[in-house]
C-alpha cells in the first residue's frame, strides 16, 4: 500500500522544499494543498481519515507546514479536532521548519555544553525559528531571552511560547546591532534566527565578550548572522568559543526532518511538534 503525505500549507504555494523532503523521508507520494486554514480544512481531514481500513490508516499522514508558525499551529490544532477514535493520521507540524532547525541547533548547542543555569540570549527570536529555540533552551534549564527590533512583537512572540509550552521568556527590544551586543554582553549561549542574509552581529561584537561559551546562526546565506563565523562550522572553537554554523547543524536539520516523516507512517496515532521534535534530536545528536 502507498504511503501518502498530505502537506497541508497555509500559505498559497505548498513549500516545495517541504515537498522534496517528505519523498527523501519515505512517502510515495506526496499531496500539496495551499491557502488552508481552519475554516476550509474539514473536507481535506476527512478524506486522510475514512478512505482506508484501521490496520491501513498508517500509511496516510498528514504535514502542516507554512511561513506562519502561529497560523501553522492554529491549522494544526484544527486538523486534530476532526479526529475521532478509530478515525485519525498521524500528523506533524513544521512551519517554516521551525521546529525541525530550533531542534536541530539547540540539540548540537547542547552536545557541546551544560544550557542548564546560563543565560541564553536568541537574537531575532520574534520568528518561527527563535521561538521554538527559545523554547527548547528554556526546557534545557537556560534563563532564556529574545530580541526583536521592536518591543511589541519580542513582548508578543513570549507571550505566545508562554500560552504554549508554559515557559518563561524575557523580551529585549534591540533594534540594531549595537543593541544586539548589549544583549548579549553577560550570556553564555547566543543563537542567531535573523532572516536570510541579514547580519545581527559583527565580529567584534562577540569576539572579545569573555561570558559567552557557545553559539549557534541559523542563517545559511551570506552576509551571515554572526560575522566572524562560517556556515560550514561544526562545533569548532572560535575566539575560545564553540560555533555550530547553519550548514554545521543543517545536516541534522535534514536528516530529523526525514526520520519525523518516517515516523509517520509507523502508527496512526502520532502527533509530532517541538516537544517530541526535540526529544529525538537530541538522540539523533
Amino acid at each position: 500500500m502507498k504511503k501518502l503525505l498530505f502537506q497541508f500549507d497555509t500559505d498559497l504555494h505548498p513549500s516545495v522544499f517541504d515537498t522534496v523532503v517528505g519523498y527523501d523521508g519515505g512517502a510515495d507520494h506526496v499531496i500539496g494543498y495551499g491557502g488552508l486554514s481552519p475554516e476550509n480544512i474539514k473536507p481535506l481531514v476527512e478524506g486522510t481519515i475514512f478512505t482506508r481500513a484501521p490496520k491501513d490508516k498508517k500509511n496516510t499522514a498528514i504535514f502542516v507546514g507554512g511561513s506562519d508558525m502561529i497560523a501553522g499551529q492554529t491549522l494544526f490544532t484544527a486538523v486534530q479536532s476532526h479526529f475521532f477514535p478509530g478515525f485519525q493520521v498521524s500528523v506533524m507540524l513544521d512551519s517554516n521548519g521551525s521546529n525541525t532547525t530550533a531542534a536541530a541547533a539547540i540539540a548540537k548547542l547542547a552536545s557541546s555544553s551544560v544550557l542548564a543555569g546560563k543565560k541564553a540570549v536568541v537574537l531575532a527570536g520574534t520568528g518561527p525559528v527563535g521561538q521554538r529555540a527559545a523554547v527548547m533552551l528554556a526546557q534545557e534549564g537556560a534563563k532564556v531571552s529574545l530580541t526583536g527590533r521592536q518591543m511589541a512583537r519580542a513582548e508578543q512572540a513570549c507571550l505566545n511560547m508562554k500560552q504554549r509550552f508554559d515557559v518563561d521568556l524575557t523580551p529585549i527590544e534591540a533594534f540594531d546591532s549595537d543593541a544586539r551586543a548589549a544583549a548579549i554582553a553577560d550570556a553564555q549561549i547566543v543563537v542567531a534566527a535573523g532572516a536570510a542574509g541579514v547580519q545581527l552581529l559583527s565580529a567584534e561584537q562577540w569576539q572579545n565578550n569573555p561570558n559567552i561559551e557557545i553559539m549557534a546562526d541559523a542563517n545559511a546565506t551570506p552576509p551571515l548572522g554572526i560575522g566572524g563565523t562560517d556556515m560550514l562550522d561544526k562545533g569548532i572553537e572560535r575566539h575560545g568559543k564553540i560555533i555550530w554554523g547553519a550548514i554545521g547543524f543543517g545536516a541534522l536539520k535534514l536528516a530529523l526532518h526525514r526520520a519525523c516523516i518516517a515516523k509517520l507512517f509507523e502508527d496512526n496515532k502520532l502527533v509530532l511538534d517541538a516537544e517530541n521534535i526535540f526529544a529525538l534530536a537530541k538522540e539523533m545528536a
